[in-house]
């Protein structure tokens, strides 16, 4: 089994940063593609980034060009630079892996964190 814990989150006001990380212990070695997801109070779980074991990363258009993912395979860390963060960005941060190289939709991955809060107000 695979386990993932992030942390990172908190109160930011509009404009600022927060790095989010997700630390995967157990049988890492199944682990291939990782990502990032958020839900907000009273929405649906929507995708934030995802990065394919080959490094490749992919964005939703909400973040693209304020948030980076990445990942640290020698230390099986996953991180998420969040910039210029908005009160949309608001709510509750999930990293996701999975066994596949590759994956895009959250039902195509295998283990998920409990979550992160993320709040960003004035």
């Amino acid at each position: 089994q695979v386990q993932l814990v992030e942390s990172g989150g908190g109160l930011v006001q509009p404009g600022g940063s927060l790095r989010l990380s997700c630390a995967a212990s157990g049988t890492v070695f199944a682990i291939n593609a990782m990502g990032w997801y958020r839900q907000a109070p009273g929405k649906q779980r929507e995708l934030v980034a995802t990065i394919a074991s080959n490094g490749t990363t992919n964005y939703g258009d909400s973040v693209k060009g304020r948030f980076t993912i990445s990942r640290d395979n020698a230390k099986n860390t996953e991180y998420l630079q969040m910039n210029s963060l908005k009160p949309e960005d608001t709510g509750v941060y999930y990293c996701a892996a999975a066994r596949r190289y590759s994956a895009y939709r959250d039902e195509e991955y295998d283990y998920w964190g409990h979550g992160t809060q993320v709040t960003v107000s004035s």
